[in-house]
């Protein structure tokens, strides 16, 4: 089980950039897979905390059928344009992928149940300080931090 505590405490800085492009906004987007295979895509609102990414899903919501049947996700970060002429200015986006494990219900608002992320992946996909080359971060609980950037 890999908690986002894990992330944090092995890449603070990567982890705290990843942290800032999930808080920027309040609605992400997560994948599952359905009942056919078929991938499905889905709003969701994520929060860290105490260590933890957790996320829920209304009750009778197709997402949280599909993370019990199988609890494979990868989640986005909202993604935003950057400004055009200060395209410097671009935040960035991240993604985090894993398996979705039961945590309860909802704690507030309506009925439904609440997962909490084993990470097995998590990408930072950003500019250089030049913001002439594209900086592709990802980690993994195998091989830790890795950085690629492209023109």
């Amino acid at each position: 089980m890999t908690a986002w505590g894990d992330v944090e405490k092995a890449e603070p800085a990567f982890a705290a950039r990843v942290r800032a492009a999930f808080d920027a906004r309040k609605h992400k987007t997560i994948a599952t897979l359905s009942a056919d295979g078929a991938p499905r895509i889905s709003g969701i609102e994520a929060s860290f905390a105490d260590g933890e990414l957790t996320f829920g899903s209304m009750a009778h919501a197709r997402k949280g059928a599909d993370l019990r049947r199988d609890p494979r996700f990868a989640l986005h970060s909202a993604t935003v344009d950057p400004v055009e002429g200060d395209e410097a200015a671009w935040p960035g986006e991240a993604k985090i992928s894993g398996r979705a494990l039961p945590a309860g219900p909802l704690p507030e608002g309506p009925a439904g149940e609440l997962f909490r992320a084993d990470i097995t992946s998590v990408t930072h996909t950003g500019l250089n300080d030049e913001a002439t080359h594209l900086v592709v971060e990802w980690w993994t609980p195998e091989h830790g931090l890795r950085r690629v950037e492209r023109e």
